[in-house]
């Protein structure tokens, strides 16, 4: 064998050595980089799962507050059985702080202590918060939305967007937002709404009024307000199985990182 065919192959082993190191290092990265995300998710999990298993709800706001941070801990449970990635943890993550701003929330309509502030939501960057109470009438139906809980308005959200469109948190009369979250659109009826509501409220972006002039004729005065796009049912806490945006947890069968 001459000595150029010895150096080739001793090239290629070099290489292939190489090359398995590399693999070798990247594999232990994502599995610290998964085993890191998963210690960080079960840590709020259960900090979320104390705060539903230990309050007990004295008035309407709270009780639903809690009812909603209940939803989440199932859902983020659910979330972190199915997790298999780093990113799939984070996102459990984001559930279970979701539902930890509910149970602060029901603190705050019992008086009591909200307790230590909370990581930002990344669904609520730049929503805002609703800073006055204001009623509006959209499609015969009356609609509240408040900074504090009130009789009016016992359903808290923590912020997000609706089909793009900011929604801040706050106390409103109906959860008017989750059949967007559910279904992933809003109708007609639920811009309608938010450009009522929000149209130049301190503290609330201009973009979640931003459609009242393409909107607000009368040929979209009601049908669609009353219906599905208001309606909202339920939270659906299954999973991730379309978990590219909002906060439709039903598995991961579709969330390919």
């Amino acid at each position: 064998m001459s000595a150029a065919v010895v150096l080739i192959v001793l090239a290629l082993l070099a290489l292939a050595v190489l090359g398995w190191h590399t693999a070798n290092q990247n594999r232990k990265r994502r599995e610290q980089a998964l085993a890191d995300a998963q210690a960080e998710a079960r840590r709020w999990v259960e900090r979320l799962g104390g705060q539903v298993l230990n309050l007990v709800g004295s008035n309407d706001s709270a009780k639903q507050a809690l009812a909603d941070a209940a939803e989440r801990h199932t859902a983020a449970t659910s979330q972190l059985d199915q997790a298999r990635t780093a990113d799939q943890c984070k996102l459990t993550t984001q559930t279970a702080l979701e539902g930890l701003y509910y149970a602060r929330a029901a603190r705050t309509a019992m008086d009591m202590d909200p307790g230590p502030e909370l990581p930002s939501l990344a669904e609520a960057t730049g929503a805002g918060r609703v800073s006055e109470y204001r009623e509006v009438e959209v499609g015969g139906q009356q609609q509240v939305a408040s900074p504090q809980p009130t009789e009016q308005t016992p359903h808290y959200y923590p912020g997000g967007r609706v089909s793009g469109r900011p929604v801040p948190e706050g106390w409103y009369s109906q959860p008017w937002w989750k059949g967007a979250l559910v279904g992933g659109a809003a109708g007609v009826g639920s811009f309608l709404l938010m450009d009522a509501l929000f149209s130049g409220m301190d503290g609330v972006p201009a973009e979640a009024a931003g459609m009242g002039g393409e909107l607000g004729g009368g040929d979209f005065g009601g049908g669609d307000f009353g219906g599905g796009d208001f309606d909202g049912g339920g939270f659906d806490g299954g999973g991730f199985d379309d978990a590219g945006g909002g906060f439709d947890f039903g598995g991961f069968d579709d969330f390919d990182l």
